[in-house]
């Protein structure tokens, strides 16, 4: 075989994976939020919502308090920092439920060992977890040096990391994991 001919077929295998990544990716972005107004009208769904809400409020609010030393007062799921009064509100949005079940989703559609995807998908959602903690942290370092910019670092940053997180572990996955089942 040719090198060129390697070459083209791998940029093809490439291109194929990233485009099924997409493709599942925006399909559950549109399929989630065609369906999320009657999800949330499940108790199991509220329930497991008020979970995450709250482990990432106690998590962030230890590490906030212990780590970063930021004097702050918690209440209903709320952080208000003493030295400027500005505050951090953690709503459903914030839970990380949406994007654990994208990244759940994707990689119980894309192919690869289910030996490897038993272990790899709650480790992942344990990182997005991760993620998301430090997410609130540094919103919390905005809110307290840079609070003009709260809004532009909340949608334009820190919500943009996420899906480079999901990407990082499904490259990961792709590399790891499923090439080496394919070849």
């Amino acid at each position: 075989m040719q090198l060129s001919t390697i070459t083209s077929s791998r940029y093809y295998i490439a291109f194929k994976d990233v485009g099924l990544f997409v493709i599942i990716t925006l399909a559950f972005h549109f399929f989630f939020r065609a369906i999320s107004p009657w999800l949330t009208t499940f108790v199991a769904w509220q329930k497991c919502t008020f979970f995450l809400q709250n482990l990432l409020f106690d998590n962030s609010v230890w590490i906030i308090r212990h780590v970063l030393h930021m004097d702050i007062v918690t209440d209903n799921l709320k952080m208000t920092f003493v030295a400027n009064h500005g505050w951090i509100s953690i709503n459903e949005g914030c839970s990380g439920l949406k994007i654990f079940f994208q990244f759940i989703v994707l990689m119980v559609l894309f192919p690869g060992p289910w030996k490897h995807k038993l272990w790899y998908i709650p480790a992942g959602v344990f990182i997005l977890h991760l993620t998301n903690i430090f997410r609130i942290v540094g919103m919390a370092k905005v809110t307290i040096s840079f609070s003009q910019y709260w809004h532009f670092s909340h949608d334009y940053i820190f919500r943009p990391f996420f899906y480079l997180v999901i990407f990082t572990m499904w490259v990961i996955w792709v590399e790891n994991f499923y090439k080496k089942n394919v070849h």
